[in-house]
């Protein structure tokens, strides 16, 4: 659960990362703006904000925010009725993104795991996203990512969104935020 206070700390922090970018949202954007700490209190090290800009049937568009150093702990897109999961393409437009998928483990990876976490976390992967650089993940991958140190502004293109259906490899995770 996240503070109200520190909810709107996070938000005014995530704006400027659209300012800085010349990315120009809506009032209503604004408002729709989601902080989520995935229910674990440590919204610096595990957290995530976005704005989702469509999500039909068919499609989705959404913008990331990562503070600095901050993770979207591990999960996947799991097959929902006919689905068979997400695809989705993140493409990096600031900062830089140390994402991790299956595959050959990377001996000296870039992403620092929060402390007490470390169990969560285990796919090693990494492929690193600098500005203008993108990755397109298959249906039902698993996958985590973390910013580097100036944070980073994330634009996913995807397959229709079913947040709600995300597994996590962390059993205490909370996908949908509480704000109290």
């Amino acid at each position: 659960m996240i503070s109200r206070v520190e909810y709107e700390q996070v938000k005014k922090e995530t704006l400027t990362f659209f300012e800085n970018a010349n990315i120009k949202l809506t009032d209503e954007e604004v408002n729709k703006i989601e902080v989520t700490d995935f229910g674990l209190n440590r919204i610096r090290e595990l957290g995530l904000q976005l704005v989702e800009y469509v999500n039909t049937e068919r499609c989705c568009a959404k913008d990331l925010i990562l503070l600095p150093r901050q993770t979207c702990p591990e999960h996947l897109h799991p097959p929902v009725g006919d689905s068979p999961g997400k695809e989705e393409t993140f493409r990096c437009r600031f900062g830089t993104v140390y994402l991790y998928v299956p595959g050959p483990k990377t001996e000296q990876p870039l992403a620092r795991i929060p402390k007490g976490k470390e169990e969560t976390f285990t796919v090693w992967h990494e492929i690193v996203l600098h500005e203008g650089e993108q990755y397109t993940l298959e249906p039902n991958t698993l996958h985590w990512f973390q910013a580097g140190d100036k944070g980073a502004l994330v634009s996913e293109f995807s397959t229709k969104s079913t947040d709600e259906n995300d597994i996590f490899t962390d059993p205490s995770i909370k996908r949908i935020p509480v704000v109290e």
